[in-house]
């Protein structure tokens, strides 16, 4: 008897971790789904949880850890001067007006790091070491341009909302299995979906920099030159599957592309 309630006990204990962890992901899923807004500048419904409010408040409240890690805010005046003198043209235009985020523009001091990034709701970086390569004027536009595309199309929320997602899927299947090794796989299948689907994200940003440029008179081609230093800078090879941004060749074919079919719509003209 005490055998058989054993094992009775062990089957319904396994069959309580089952139930508890389909409704887990019940939940992520619901929540993920129901959660949808309307973008006020592209007009399509995105799944985001988060408020344009609440992008603001954690874009502001995690702007001075940012710059932190990047070595501060670089002291040059003029140089960040210049940084906002470009950054606020691309927003003085038709689609910059649309959006409604409050929009402040970082130089860093960081003179080893070529990047460039936009934290929720409209605080955007470039650093020194990407700034002091860049060419001209028109080439800063394009850096801008792309981080202003990421603010505008939300994207910092969607991959919140996302990452909520496959972090309740994530803790459904340690529950339902018992085993970390399950969650861990899981944690890495969750990580590629993240990934590839940050791939497109760099891409639609590229063509709203490319739109805003057009649009504010600066010279689109330059952001071809741009792909050129991102390359050189990853010694002269793609970023590849397993990363946010696609190859800059690519990138650069597609921002030929997108060129044409701004100039066909009379954008900048």
């Amino acid at each position: 008897m005490g055998f058989r309630n054993t094992r009775g006990g062990g089957g319904s204990f396994l069959k309580g971790r089952l139930l508890i962890g389909l409704l887990f992901i019940g939940f992520a899923v619901f929540k993920f789904f129901m959660n949808t807004q309307v973008n006020p500048v592209t007009g399509e419904k995105q799944r985001v949880s988060m408020t344009p409010e609440q992008e603001m408040h954690l874009g502001v409240q995690s702007a001075p850890q940012m710059a932190q890690q990047h070595g501060g805010l670089h002291p040059d005046e003029e140089a960040q001067t210049l940084v906002d003198k470009v950054g606020h043209a691309l927003l003085d235009t038709p689609t910059g007006q649309k959006s409604t985020y409050q929009y402040d523009f970082h130089l860093l001091a960081d003179p080893q790091t070529v990047n460039a990034f936009a934290l929720p709701g409209g605080q955007i970086f470039i650093t020194a070491a990407l700034f002091n390569q860049l060419e001209n004027e028109d080439q800063l536009a394009g850096v801008l341009g792309h981080e202003i595309g990421h603010v505008i199309e939300r994207h910092s929320a969607e991959r919140i909302a996302k990452q909520e997602l496959t972090q309740g899927i994530t803790n459904a299947a340690v529950i339902a299995s018992g085993d970390y090794s399950a969650g861990q796989m899981a944690q890495y299948i969750s990580n590629i979906v993240n990934m590839k689907y940050g791939q497109g994200q760099e891409l639609e940003s590229d063509d709203w920099g490319i739109r805003l440029m057009m649009e504010a008179d600066y010279n689109p081609e330059q952001m071809i030159g741009v792909m050129a230093i991102l390359k050189k800078a990853s010694g002269g090879s793609g970023s590849g599957f397993f990363s946010t941004h696609p190859d800059p060749d690519d990138r650069a074919e597609k921002i030929q592309a997108a060129i044409e079919k701004y100039k066909q719509m009379g954008v900048g003209r």
